[in-house]
């Protein structure tokens, strides 16, 4: 079937760079664009009127933790000094002998009682990626059966994903007195390796290709040598994309380096896991970072050597008082930007403002990541960073992976007059304004409603499941807080 998209605004591309064109056509034939241009003379069989709308390529979200993220609600402006604003730590971390309760993401996987809270997690995490005009995404390390949830709800809304479960050998526990601890696990490392090459094994090119497989090691500090050597030997066997947290939290920094007389970047590269498919999560405490005060650091350096990625989550970051030093340096090194969401809201325009606010700021630079850079990360960035030349752009012969935006503020005159579209949706534009969603050529949102899923009952959902997993904080909490007391209200509450 060949669709024709009559556009007010159009992102196109030509020559790997992206191109502004008014007032165009673009046509697709079944799941490949066929045409960009001022008039298509062929036959089609449909068309879909976006005359005031700005049409661009889905966007590609490289760093995704399934859930509603209820935990993270209860870390906005309050923090232990000693987890030094790393997020995960903050709601992820349980005291030695007990698991962090109610979330099912971190459940012992022969839990009772799970798999309803799994599919309510997996349904929010897709529905809230499309509603953004996020077509193609990246999940970042959770355990198999949350892989399993996602994976039955990319089949039905349509969603682009890349899945696999995530391993490592150890993780992060709170000792006596709250103390962060690390203990070991490579037994379990191997095991949760061996299943993830499984599940990619059963589930790469499901969907009809909407799935592909990953591996994901979640963090180059709970890793042994032995499992990254691993992890970059099946990479180069099976042509797999890597994603993994590096130069990202400051425990990681100096421990890697008191561990290795190396720094996480440097330890990859003599490992091998440094390619151009490479994602590091965060990636925004390198060697170079003044912060860190480390002499002679060359991690950008290395980085750009091999032309791997960062998933920048500038609005997570920023929520923890961090930023990327600096957009402009990573650039100059090579280093392919590409970005990501991480917690909440999912909302890809967001995290481009942030980005080139924030970017400006750190690079001391108003022409800084301008508009035009930070779209081509949520784009163009995300293709890169999984070998994927058909995403990310729309030209003859990419998929058809669509976002339809207006460019009117919903009436609201955030918009004001439009002279740029890109500039003025980096500045103006939010979430909310993405109208309508195609994934390999299908309309999986149009009016901003996706069939089968109901947003107030799905947000109703989310409420209770979030009320019950901060009801029972103080059982697994390192410091036995309860989650009022681990986050006060901003204001006295009154009955």
């Amino acid at each position: 079937m060949r669709t024709k998209i009559a556009c007010g605004w159009l992102v196109g591309n030509e020559n790997g760079r992206h191109v502004l064109w008014r007032d165009a056509e673009l046509v697709y034939e079944d799941d490949r664009v066929i045409f960009i241009g001022k008039s298509f003379e062929g036959v089609i069989d449909r068309e879909i009127d976006a005359c005031n709308r700005l049409v661009a390529p889905g966007f590609i979200d490289t760093h995704v933790h399934s859930g509603h993220r209820a935990s993270h609600r209860l870390i906005s402006d309050v923090g232990r000094p000693d987890y030094f604003g790393q997020p995960f730590l903050e709601i992820s971390v349980p005291r030695h002998g007990t698991r962090v309760g109610g979330d099912p993401r971190y459940a012992r996987p022969n839990t009772d009682g799970a798999r309803e809270d799994l599919a309510l997690n997996a349904t929010f995490t897709v529905a809230e990626l499309l509603r953004n005009g996020i077509t193609t995404f990246v999940e970042f390390g959770s355990q198999c059966r949350v892989q399993e949830a996602l994976h039955e709800q990319v089949g039905r809304l349509g969603i682009r994903a890349y899945l696999g479960p995530g391993f490592d050998s150890g993780r992060w526990v709170g000792g006596e007195a709250g103390k962060l601890v690390r203990v070991n696990d490579e037994e379990g490392g191997r095991i949760e390796f061996a299943q993830a090459l499984e599940f990619i094994e059963e589930t790469s090119g499901d969907h009809g290709d909407l799935v592909r497989g990953i591996l994901v090691p979640r963090e180059v500090e709970t890793c042994t040598i032995d499992l990254l050597q691993a992890t970059a030997r099946e990479a180069a066997a099976r042509d797999l994309p890597i994603a993994i947290h590096a130069a990202y939290n400051i425990h990681e920094f100096y421990d890697i380096i008191r561990e290795h007389q190396k720094t996480s970047i440097e330890l990859l590269e003599v490992i091998g896991l440094l390619t151009d498919r490479t994602n590091i999560g965060h990636g925004n405490f390198v060697a170079e970072n003044p912060s860190l005060n480390y002499s002679g650091g060359r991690d950008l350096d290395i980085m750009g050597k091999h032309h791997c990625s960062i998933s920048h989550c500038s609005v997570n970051i920023a929520r923890r008082a961090r930023y990327l030093d600096s957009w402009e340096r990573y650039r100059r090194a090579g280093v392919n930007i590409a970005l990501g969401t991480d917690t909440y809201p999912r909302d890809m325009i967001l995290n481009m403002r942030t980005a080139s606010y924030f970017g400006k700021v750190a690079s001391r630079n108003l022409r800084a990541a301008s508009a035009a850079e930070v779209f081509e990360a949520a784009t163009l960035g995300g293709a890169r960073s999984l070998g994927r030349p058909d995403l990310g752009r729309l030209a003859p012969g990419a998929k058809a992976d669509i976002t339809i935006i207006e460019l009117g503020g919903r009436n609201s005159l955030r918009y004001g007059p439009v002279h740029d579209p890109i500039k003025s949706l980096v500045e103006c534009g939010v979430g909310d304004d993405v109208e309508t969603v195609i994934v390999n050529g299908v309309v999986r949102m149009s009016n901003r409603a996706i069939p089968g899923v109901d947003f107030a009952d799905l947000s109703v959902r989310a409420q209770t499941a979030g009320e019950r997993i901060w009801s029972g904080w103080q059982h697994w909490d390192p410091h036995g807080r309860t989650a009022e007391e681990m986050s006060p209200f901003s204001y006295p509450l009154r009955a």
